[in-house]
């Protein structure tokens, strides 16, 4: 049954019978016959096929559900279990928003890696908005996000501080300019996080007690990653807010310059995110781990 579970949790991911197949080593009638034998043992179609297609039921929604929550308490287990014989080891599933993954948690990790060399880590990246949606689907068991949207089944633990700068390249006119108005910032070709980010969000609610809307703004371009963002800077007159860690060498290298705004300072703290009451002993460690390099009282 455990495997037969597993065959079910795999195609209904992939929504295919001949990817599962590649991705558990076996033939495609073998996936057949035990999402068969699932749907003779429960009487009910768990997917719908049509042609090539395929997509869960009501009954197949359910059991994926269901089949999460399995595979979640076996990895407890698993870790659970190594740790009485004094070996952590396991499967640890994180998520980070793309600002995170890409310049806070790579250190942690191999840090993390250094300690504990048997547990496995897999990393999702994505926007805020991806990243809270994967732990509400179980298919991660923590994340580190840069914003929150208080979602009441999520906890939100602050993690770092933030801040978020107006930036242009060096090219730029406004390069040897200290101070802007918040008039002029309106004049200017901005770029922005695509819609879902935490960033934009932030930007957005630190923009709205001064009485500006992000429709007031001169927006040329929406896109879905910092590098994106200061590569576009690189090669434009146009000026963004970035994370300050994000831009460290480029600061050092006199290759971007911040702009102050009167009146404006956009400040955010990164958050640690799990489900309410359901954070397991693995994600436990890490959280200590994180707790402990950054002296954090959590």
């Amino acid at each position: 049954m455990d495997f037969r579970l597993k065959v079910f949790y795999t195609v209904a991911n992939r929504l295919s019978f001949t990817k599962a197949a590649a991705e558990l080593f076996i033939t495609q009638p073998a996936i057949s016959k035990h999402i068969q034998e699932l749907e003779d043992y429960y009487k009910i179609k768990l997917f719908e096929r049509n042609g090539a297609k395929i997509s869960l039921t009501k009954a197949g929604v359910v059991l994926l559900e269901h089949t999460k929550s399995i595979f979640g308490i076996y990895r407890e287990i698993d870790f659970d279990m190594s740790t009485l014989i004094n070996q952590q080891s396991g499967i640890l599933r994180l998520g980070a928003s793309t600002t995170i993954s890409q310049y806070i948690i790579p250190p942690i990790l191999a840090r993390f890696h250094q300690k504990l060399q048997d547990i496995k880590v897999s990393l999702r990246n994505g926007n805020t908005e991806q990243i809270e949606n994967a732990l509400i689907n179980k298919e991660i068991e923590i994340g580190i996000v840069e914003g929150q949207t208080k979602n009441t089944t999520i906890k939100y633990t602050e993690f770092l501080k933030d801040e978020l700068v107006l930036v242009c390249n060096r090219t730029n006119p406004l390069f040897s300019k200290e101070k802007i108005t918040l008039k002029e910032l309106q004049s200017l070709s901005l770029v922005l996080r695509e819609q879902g980010s935490g960033t934009l969000e932030v930007i957005e609610y630190a923009l709205k007690p001064l009485g500006i809307n992000l429709s007031q703004l001169n927006i040329e371009m929406q896109l879905g990653s910092t590098e994106s963002i200061k590569s576009y800077l690189m090669n434009s007159n146009c000026v963004a807010f970035i994370s300050i860690h994000a831009i460290e060498k480029e600061l050092k290298n006199n290759e971007l310059v911040i702009i102050d705004v009167d009146n404006l300072i956009i400040e955010r703290y990164f958050y640690i995110i799990s489900l309410h009451g359901k954070t397991n002993a693995l994600s436990e460690l890490f959280i200590k781990n994180i707790v402990n390099h950054y002296n954090l009282k959590l």
